[in-house]
């Protein structure tokens, strides 16, 4: 199977899952290999609670991930493929459009239960391999040694579908969007596709209407508890790095006025403390810790010691788990004591009536969009 040449197009289209990590460069790692067989996988499992995007594309845009899957695989020269999903009616979805157009190599739709590391590029791997959907040690990662043992491509849903757009249908300007799923300030969650470059508070008085917030999520909960003044940020990964934070998978979540930044680092820290994969000694004592301390803050019971302890740990342990859930409990924490410092003193006195109010019964995350 010959390479497809008009993959030289995608030179400038970057992931549009967390990392956002070159597409070209993915695609030539797997190309590149000498091995006799490679594989492809769409990975469509969603595991941010404040996204929608990839279960929208999965569900009404099937044939369009399709036939991004379909160029990846002859630009790698894939043997075959993957559709790796969580969500029920994803897969029926998949599966309906694979009915109607026979691929030219195998495509399989596998799927496994939903998690917040369940679509980790390792995780995806050992999963289709028959194991549990949990990350790996690294190296070898996939596109060195993936499913079945053979260089494997795991490409975001977005990616591919944006692939399709710019090999398919010559839309040379698909890379200079993305798909933003807006939530919170007592509305109703959207999906909407937006410029880079955009100003946050121009996309959020279009769809919400003016809001007083004292905070926004950012890039989902990988992404950090940033302040009222993210509203005036430029939506580019440059500019939100800069600021602090990362646009990751585009997902915003605004905080109404009512919703306290420290009860939602202590709802998110929660969330990953339960969600961690259970493998790495740092990643199991460190998201509890910074769980129980964020949860003391938040219900007036934190002292000098618990933030002492939060700013510790949210330094000390990035970059000591296998993927990359410890390091997003961590930026949660950071970000939360950089950007709220004044908010985590007060709180050292007394929880504020918005804690009070929005802390949930612990078993899942306030913040997840029920699509």
């Amino acid at each position: 199977m010959d390479a497809d040449p008009a993959l030289l197009l995608v030179q400038d289209l970057r992931g549009y899952g967390d990392a956002g990590f070159p597409t070209a460069v993915k695609l030539a790692a797997v190309a590149g290999s000498p091995a006799a067989e490679r594989c492809v996988v769409a990975n469509g499992e969603e595991g941010e609670p404040a996204s929608v995007k990839d279960r929208y594309l999965l569900r009404h845009r099937p044939h369009l991930i399709l036939d991004g899957l379909l160029h990846a695989v002859r630009a790698v020269r894939a043997n075959r493929a993957y559709v790796y999903v969580s969500d029920a009616a994803s897969a029926t979805s998949v599966r309906t459009a694979l009915g109607q157009r026979p691929p030219e190599v195998p495509v399989h739709v596998f799927t496994v239960p939903p998690g917040y590391v369940a679509g980790e590029s390792s995780a995806v791997v050992r999963a289709i391999n028959g194991g549990p959907a949990r990350p790996t040690a690294k190296p070898p990662r996939p596109y060195e040694e993936g499913v079945g043992g053979h260089p494997t491509l795991v490409q975001n849903v977005e990616t591919l579908a944006r692939l399709a757009l710019l090999v398919g249908h010559g839309a040379t300007d698909t890379a200079d969007s993305f798909l933003l799923t807006l939530s919170g300030a007592g509305s109703p969650a959207l999906l909407t596709e937006v410029p880079y470059g955009t100003r946050l508070d121009t996309v959020v008085e279009e769809h919400l209407g003016p809001v007083r917030a004292p905070g926004v999520l950012m890039g989902g909960f990988a992404g950090g508890v940033l302040g009222p003044e993210a509203l005036g940020l430029r939506l580019t990964p440059g500019d939100i790095l800069h600021a602090g934070g990362m646009l990751g998978c585009g997902a915003v979540t605004v905080l109404g006025e009512s919703d306290c930044p420290v009860a939602a680092a202590a709802d998110i820290a929660a969330y990953f403390d339960r969600e961690n994969a259970a493998q790495c000694g740092p990643c199991i004592k460190g998201t509890s810790a910074m769980a129980q301390d964020l949860a003391a803050l938040a219900d007036g019971r934190g002292s000098d010691t618990e933030v002492a302890r939060l700013e510790r740990l949210s330094t000390n342990l990035r970059g000591r788990g296998a993927c990359g859930l410890l390091d997003a409990a961590c930026a949660t924490t950071a970000s939360l004591l950089t950007h709220h410092s004044a908010l985590v003193a007060a709180h050292l006195q007394a929880p504020c009536a918005g804690c009070r109010s929005t802390c949930g019964d612990g078993s899942d995350t306030r913040f997840r969009i029920p699509w």
